[in-house]
């Protein structure tokens, strides 16, 4: 027998010498670790402890509140008080871009609404990543407290906006805001729930989408123009929303601290360090502001660029197009990279975590996942009110209902997920079902008879992305090991998506802006026409109705640029498809992260067989395995 399979305590071993359960568990557990650190090189499998980022202040505080919110009814008051959350800025979500395309009309400058976009994801990016560093050095409830400050303020400064530049300010610090919001909802998610049950966790919350999708119609339409009070309520709607859950937490922080708990503070300095040391340390080293700050920079000066230098007067060849590209590649990338490698103590792009094949292949599916889907959302509300002749209400339903197959696709696979604990056939499942989703798209371009195929589109869009983002969460999440990893992890994810969001609203924007000018100048025949059906087309509709031979070749130039834009997401599905073949089908265990799962007899049986047959196979298999490990690493 070899030396691996002598490590293992075989179950029939355990009753013949009478070895109680307990040490069972214990002995087979400090083999597994041991085990798992020998065969790191031959099949880089994730369970060595990777170090944490940071100190975790609001990892520790979280693991005591938990343990006095541990009871089925007390899950529930969190997880309603999430559901809360996840209503107000579900619906806010909805109607948005409906309010954001209607006030880029408004100011003549439609096009720009792949620009607001871009800049807005950019933004959130950066801002996912600070807020998970924040949660866990501070706490999670300050870092709540900054997001929905962020979330206000951005709010109301895009509803008084006068001119897109305004907008487009408050949009980013709405984004920022928006971005802690859903990260934290997703790390509260984590905290209170296993990871078996973590689709299932995530998902329930987000039900609201069920109503949301036909109530968002009914807001709009009932709004009608009236886009600065759309937006404005959400200033007072939102931050209420946030009350339920404010309320448990200090309830167990009130409970832990009666049952003499240690909690930690926020700012908690060490007495041999100056404030001014500690608070450089905290702000410029471990939260990186220069590394975000550079980060935000890079994406801007390349993307948004491309969002602006379409249209009837082209700017490639000029200045605004060429020196921010210039100064994106060659200053603010190679400085980013520089400073991220050489300098920074506590780096975005943690190796240790990132080279992973479970979590860059992941990384990579959030990544293409989000740029597919805004190459085709972005210009979508409008392409449905033009090009098909929706209402304002129908287009925004229409707009919607990818969230709503979307959650009760998540919902209702998550139950199967608690049972069979792995992820990774379902999203290869999803990649593959959004094939037929741009093929749908590529088919039906416009006219009256297109609402039918792309309502399909959309619905079976939402299955797919049901399929695949809940679950890649939970398998990333699984990948990480560690509860001390799991926010930045998740924040990694959100952010790469975010980042794809933001290439999907450039590429968008530079397809529309590049291609639709002059095609509506062709068709139509009038540069005024064309002009004013590109800059405000929310208006121009208003003055030609359908069956007018002018609406009727805007429909023709519209149908054209949409066919491109999804042949471009076609292709974008291709390296999602691949990299979901790379993810690790880790079987998701009975705890909120790996590191933490129990050591049953079953469990240890069912290593043991894995590892049995790795030792049946033999040695020169196994230098393969690693030869191919290396390969795809």
């Amino acid at each position: 027998m070899s030396h691996k399979q002598d490590m293992y305590i075989n179950s029939d071993e355990i009753v013949n010498d009478d070895i109680k359960l307990e040490d069972y568990q214990i002995r087979n557990k400090i083999l597994s670790d041991k085990d798992a650190t020998e065969s790191n090189a031959s099949e880089e499998i994730t369970t060595n402890k990777l170090k944490p980022a940071v100190s975790s202040t609001g990892v520790y505080n979280m693991e005591i509140y938990a343990k006095y919110y541990a009871n089925p009814f007390q899950k529930f008051l969190i997880y309603f008080s999430l559901f809360v959350i996840y209503y107000a800025y579900g619906l806010d979500g909805n109607v948005r871009p409906t309010y954001q395309t209607l006030a880029t009309s408004s100011f003549n400058r439609h096009s720009l609404n792949s620009t607001v976009t871009c800049i807005n994801r950019v933004t959130s990016s950066a801002g996912q990543i600070w807020f998970a560093r924040a949660s866990d050095i501070f706490s999670r409830e300050f870092s709540m407290v900054i997001s929905i400050l962020f979330y206000v303020v951005g709010t109301i400064i895009s509803s008084q906006a006068t001119s897109v530049a305004k907008y487009a300010v408050g949009a980013c610090i709405y984004g920022i805001g928006h971005a802690g919001i859903v990260l934290l909802c997703e790390i509260y998610m984590a905290d209170f729930s296993n990871l078996n049950w973590r689709v299932v966790a995530e998902n329930a919350p987000m039900l609201p989408a069920i109503i949301n999708t036909w109530v968002s119609g009914n807001i709009t339409s009932d709004l009608g123009s009236k886009w600065q009070w759309g937006l404005g309520m959400w200033a007072i709607i939102f931050p209420a929303s946030c009350i339920p859950l404010f309320v448990c937490i200090y309830h167990m922080r009130y409970m832990a601290k009666k049952n003499n708990e240690k909690i930690r503070k926020i700012f908690e300095k060490p007495s041999e360090i100056a404030w001014k040391k500690y608070l450089i340390d905290i702000f410029i080293w471990k939260l990186d502001f220069i590394g975000l700050v550079l980060l935000v920079a890079v994406f801007a000066l390349i993307l948004v660029p491309f969002t602006t230098s379409g249209g009837l007067h082209r700017e490639w060849n000029s200045a605004n197009f060429i020196v921010p590209e210039v100064v994106g590649w060659v200053v603010a990338l190679p400085i980013f990279s520089v400073w991220e490698w050489k300098f920074s103590r506590y780096p975005i792009l943690r190796l240790d975590l990132i080279s992973d094949r479970g979590i860059y292949s992941a990384l990579s599916i959030s990544f293409f996942i989000q740029f597919c889907l805004y190459v085709n959302d972005t210009y979508l509300y409008t392409f449905l009110l033009v090009a098909v002749d929706q209402t304002t209400k129908s287009g925004t339903r229409i707009n919607s209902l990818m969230s709503f197959v979307n959650v009760i696709t998540a919902c209702c696979l998550g139950l199967f997920i608690v049972k069979i604990r792995r992820t990774q056939i379902f999203i290869v499942i999803g990649c593959v079902s959004w094939f037929v989703v741009y093929g749908l798209y590529v088919h039906y371009n416009g006219g009256l008879g297109s609402r039918s195929g792309i309502i399909t589109a959309s619905c079976l869009s939402g299955f797919g992305y049901g399929f695949i983002k809940s679950p890649l969460k939970a398998s990333l999440q699984a990948s990480s090991n560690s509860h001390q990893n799991l926010a930045i992890v998740t924040a990694l994810f959100l952010a790469i998506g975010n980042i794809g969001t933001a290439f999907g609203a450039a590429v968008a924007g530079a397809i529309w802006s590049n291609l639709l000018p002059h095609r509506l100048e062709k068709s139509i025949g009038n540069v005024t026409l064309a002009d004013s059906a590109f800059d405000s087309p929310i208006k121009f509709i208003k003055q030609y109705k359908w069956h007018t031979a002018v609406r009727q070749h805007l429909v023709s130039s519209y149908g054209s640029v949409w066919r491109i834009l999804n042949i471009v997401c076609l292709v974008l599905v291709i390296p999602m498809l691949v990299s979901s073949f790379l993810l690790r089908d880790r079987k998701l265990s009975n705890s909120v992260a790996y590191d933490q799962r129990d050591f049953s007899p079953t469990d240890c049986e069912e290593e043991n067989i894995g590892q049995d047959r790795r030792s049946y196979i033999g040695d020169r298999y196994a230098k393969f395995r690693v030869l191919r490990e290396r390969i795809f690493k």
